[in-house]
């Protein structure tokens, strides 16, 4: 395992660019339709269209490396791409709402299945802590393609669409339960993600290198 490689691909994944915050704030805008539908598809479809766990990811390979470089990248793109997707999804909520598209009702209504998305409990945090797992181990084995069923595991992005919405709807108990479910969800992807890449460079430093191979004379 090369772990300056680790570093260099956290470092980028975590840059700021105007497609980082357009991914977010769609993939938010998104989980917000799915909301007000009370879709599970769409809800999936945003969680796959978020790119905040190379951010996190990103926190976690500068506070096992020491990086601090790193970490201050990353912690600026999470809150600063969040933040932007939140404010502009509460815009549009806003509008919606003017329109007559969404109203108050919204905020008691039954959704069977979005409804788990303000409901912050021990298996958020068991699911959030085993995709962070699974998405630090994909990122230090460069199995990209593993990092899809991560996405769809943990509801950051739908925790933030919901802040939005209550946000717009003037629910505050809607907004405090949605970012306990963003805030849990981030905690347990950075503990288990610090805490794997912790077990995985001790591992590293036991296994033995195989040496060099003389050079055969002809």
């Amino acid at each position: 395992m090369i772990w300056e490689q680790v570093v260099r691909t956290s470092y980028d994944e975590s840059a700021l660019s105007a497609t980082y915050f357009a991914f977010l704030t769609i993939a938010t805008l998104l989980a917000a339709c799915a909301i007000v539908l009370d879709s599970a598809v769409l809800i999936v479809g945003a969680m796959v269209l978020g790119p905040e766990f190379g951010a996190i990811a990103a926190v976690a390979v500068g506070i096992v490396h020491r990086r601090p470089k790193v970490l201050r990248r990353a912690v600026v793109a999470l809150l600063s791409g969040f933040g932007v997707a939140i404010v502009l999804t509460t815009v549009l909520a806003l509008l919606a709402r003017g329109v007559g598209w969404i109203d108050t009702s919204l905020t008691t209504a039954d959704r069977p299945q979005t409804g788990f998305i303000i409901a912050p409990d021990k298996w958020s945090l068991t699911v959030a802590f085993i995709a962070g797992i699974a998405g630090v181990l994909s990122l230090t084995a460069a199995r990209s393609g593993a990092l899809v069923g991560v996405f769809i595991s943990v509801t950051t992005v739908p925790a933030a669409a919901n802040v939005a919405l209550a946000l717009a709807l003037t629910d505050p108990g809607q907004v405090r339960e949605a970012l306990v479910q963003l805030g849990v969800n981030i905690a347990a992807i950075l503990v288990a993600g610090i805490a794997t890449m912790l077990v995985q460079r001790a591992l590293w430093r036991r296994v033995p290198h195989a040496a060099p191979r003389p050079a055969v004379r002809r």
